[in-house]
């Protein structure tokens, strides 16, 4: 855009419209693909919290039978 000004001498919208057509269509479609990234993103991130909860629920199960038959 900023070529075609410098090549035409004068400013008019006609010759900025097409560059600032694309930077807000590149804009837009940045926009979406970081949506849909950081949804994945959070998704992977609870199934993974989950999982800790899991393994820690286990473990304090785990130690709890341990303890138990060290008793006995």
């Amino acid at each position: 855009a900023f070529d075609a000004i410098q090549a035409a001498g004068d400013i008019s919208p006609t010759l900025v419209a097409g560059g600032i057509k694309v930077a807000l269509l590149t804009t837009l479609m940045g926009l979406i693909a970081a949506v849909i990234l950081q949804l994945f993103y959070n998704y992977i991130v609870s199934k993974i919290d989950s999982l800790v909860n899991d393994m820690e629920d286990a473990s304090i199960t785990l130690m709890d039978i341990l303890t138990a038959y060290s008793k006995k």
